[in-house]
């Protein structure tokens, strides 16, 4: 053998020899040596302690997976045991996390190229313990060390899959109110994602993002306290590393029951780990919308039980705030039926909510709350100052302003049938309600009666304390056949009301509101018929009494009734109230006192013809709305009542009132506009003589 062959094989001989030699040293090798050196490196990195207590192992093998020549090439199998990761020193659990056991295998090739491939990753039984503190502390927020020359790092990590037997995540957040634990179990066999949420939402899904959707992987548990409100729920997920594709939809589903709101979403996430888009069919119901409140920050008012399902599209980290779509949804509120659109902008100063709403029947009992009466159907409040009192007949309950500057508001709601009664048929609500800043709009808020039209405004302005309110009502053509449709007096009368209101008054309730007005009412009614068994009807106890008093149990034919009535710190005065019958004229005067609910009324009847002798009989009403006190003037009224004159006293009220006369059907005029045309021309006439 020559020089240089002996040489060449010495050297060959020498490096094979080192090959095995490092082949035994690294198979050898007591791995748990590093632990010190990996906690340290780990623990400074993370600016938290970094402890693998149990044993550490590598175990070489070839990779199953991987061909040609590479497959030659052994990869390094590791498997550490008893992984912990300590909490922050204000942390409540002992351990910011913790892992049983794991494993992974890593590619050695690619270390040469500064890219650590990890195959396959396997944990047993992760543990985590997630804290927020009310000053908006938290102990997943690491401080990681920097690079001193302050550059990006130039090792990549490609991680293929995530294994773990079962999971468990608690969660306590003081900001949220929230004590939570999740545990999560792998399904065993992945569940496709069109198999849960149909075949329609995947196809719009793939639509979108343009890619394979994932399949269900894992399923998921919580229980606990949301809001200080209990909290349970359960639900399917994809795999751990679908989260980080942020242009792949992730697939969510889940039922959650908080309190008494019950949901449940079915749909994707995409790129959850950065709150991007979100697109589900969301199912909602529960006693009380107002219970949103808690778990949105929508403040809603207090209903009868709800439910409702649509889909939910959602950009939840936009620069400029989230944005939510609740699209083409079908939903109850007690016996109504709702449907349309809504959108919620989080956003500055004020998130908003604007929407469009349809309905084909709602029931005034279930808007009740909207007006500030409560619902037979809605919760009712714990505070025993709203409920209603015994001796008041208006209604005391608040209207709930301090939740009104949390959020601004564009809602139009169209309705083709509204019930308030089997009696009284309601129809084409055509409403836009307008909330900004505190100040509540309701203009128009039109909608037909009895034939007819009512047509208002409502501005209240709950940013001021008390509330400030205005309203402006007018009727047109509602006809009395329809209002009294059990009447059968009624049934061939072609009679009609007419009438226009503009109140304004300050205060957090109905009751408030009028105790404090101001303004005018005015109203006329034609070719009418009043009798006992019309105030029967109407639920009129005093109506019937003072029709007794005046007219025995027979019907009159009511050419007009008229009124003008001024309304001033919340005391009503008649400038004019008459009802001109077939056989009299009636006068009213007096007063009514909406903060007491006092009535103090003398009801002054001028007889036509001497027949009716009994007419001459002034009746009064004292006492209050719920307690009212009729009786008969057993002697000469008061001068007040004395000095009531008959037609021709009110010339400015007469004129002002006739311009809401409308002609009935088939008469060029009416009897109304014969009367107060009289009234605004004709003398004054002498006062009545009392008995």
């Amino acid at each position: 053998m020559t020089r240089n062959k002996k040489i060449a094989a010495g050297v060959v001989g020498t490096l094979v020899l080192l090959i095995v030699i490092l082949v035994i040293v690294i198979a050898t090798f007591d791995w748990n040596r590093l632990k010190p050196t990996i906690n340290e490196k780990v623990s400074d990195a993370i600016g938290r302690q970094f402890a693998i207590n149990g044993d550490l192992s590598v175990r070489w093998a070839r990779d199953a997976d991987t061909t040609g020549w590479r497959g030659w090439i052994p990869w390094p199998h590791v498997t550490a045991n008893d992984i912990t990761v300590a909490n922050t020193d204000w942390g409540k659990a002992p351990q910011f996390a913790s892992l049983q056991r794991g494993e992974f295998s890593l590619s050695p090739l690619p270390l040469l190229a500064h890219r650590v491939v990890i195959r396959h990753v396997q944990l047993t039984k992760p543990s985590a313990d997630l804290q927020r503190l009310a000053d908006g502390r938290a102990n997943w927020d690491f401080k990681m060390k920097e690079d001193e020359d302050d550059k990006p790092s130039s090792w990549v990590i490609d991680l293929n899959e995530i294994a773990f037997d079962t999971g468990r995540v608690a969660f306590v957040d003081e900001t949220l109110k929230a004590d939570l634990e999740v545990a999560i179990d792998p399904l065993g066999k992945p569940i496709p994602f069109a198999e849960l949420a149909g075949e329609a939402a995947a196809n719009d899904a793939r639509a979108i993002s343009k890619a394979d959707l994932r399949d269900y992987v894992f399923g998921w548990a919580v229980k606990g306290k949301y809001n200080a409100q209990s909290l349970s729920g359960d639900g399917k997920i994809g795999g751990m590393l679908a989260l980080r594709e942020s242009d792949v939809p992730f697939p969510l589903q889940a039922n959650v029951k908080v309190g008494d709101t019950r949901g449940s979403v079915v749909g994707t996430f995409t790129d959850p780990m950065h709150l991007g888009k979100l697109d589900v069919k969301l199912k909602l119901s529960g006693a009380s919308m107002a219970d949103l409140f808690p778990l949105i920050g929508v403040a809603l008012p207090d209903t009868p039980p709800y439910s409702t399902d649509g889909r939910l599209v959602a950009e939840i980290s936009r620069p400029e705030g989230g944005h939510f779509e609740y699209r083409g949804f079908n939903g109850k509120v007690g016996e109504s039926d709702i449907h349309g659109e809504i959108s919620f902008d989080k956003i500055t100063p004020r998130p908003k909510l604007a929407g469009r709403l349809t309905s084909n029947l709602l029931r005034l009992e279930d808007l009740g709350p909207l007006v500030g009466v409560q619902s037979g159907g809605a919760k009712k409040p714990d505070d025993s100052a709203t409920k209603q009192p015994a001796n008041k007949a208006l209604p005391v309950q608040e209207f709930r302003t301090e939740r009104w500057a949390d959020m601004d508001a564009d809602v139009t709601l169209a309705a083709k049938r509204i019930v308030h009664s089997a009696k009284l048929p309601i129809s084409d609500l055509d409403v836009h309600a307008v909330l900004d800043a505190g100040k509540l709009t309701l203009d128009p808020l039109n909608f037909g009666m009895a034939g007819g039209t009512m047509r208002s405004t409502i501005a209240l302005d709950g940013s001021k304390t008390p509330m400030q309110g205005r309203v402006k009502i007018g009727a047109r053509k509602l006809q009395l056949k329809q209002l009294f449709a059990d009447a059968k007096t009624m049934e061939k009368s072609l009679g009609e009301m007419n009438g226009d209101a503009a109140i304004t008054g300050t205060g957090n309730s109905v009751a408030t509101l009028l105790g404090t007005s101001n303004g005018e009412v005015k109203l006329l009614i034609n070719d009418g018929v009043i009798s006992q068994s019309l105030m029967e009807i109407a639920g009129l106890n005093v109506g019937n009494y003072v029709v007794s008093k005046l007219f025995g149990d027979d019907e009159v034919n009511i050419n007009c009734a008229a009124s003008d009535i001024a309304i001033k710190n919340g005391l009503a005065t008649p400038n004019m109230f008459v009802f001109d019958t077939e056989n009299a004229i009636i006068n009213v005067t007096g007063e009514t006192n909406f903060k007491t609910e006092a009535m103090d009324l003398d009801i002054t009847p001028k007889s036509k013809g001497f027949r009716i002798f009994s007419l001459r009989s002034p009746l009064y009403v004292r006492g209050t709305f719920k307690d009212p006190k009729p009786g008969v003037h057993v002697g000469p009224l008061a001068a007040r009542a004395a000095g009531m004159v008959a037609l021709g006293v009110i010339a400015a009220p007469a004129a002002g009132l006739l311009a809401l006369i409308a002609p009935s059907a088939g008469e060029d005029d009416s009897k109304c506009s014969a009367m107060l045309r009289q009234m605004q021309g004709a003398p004054q006439a002498p006062a009545p003589k009392g008995r």
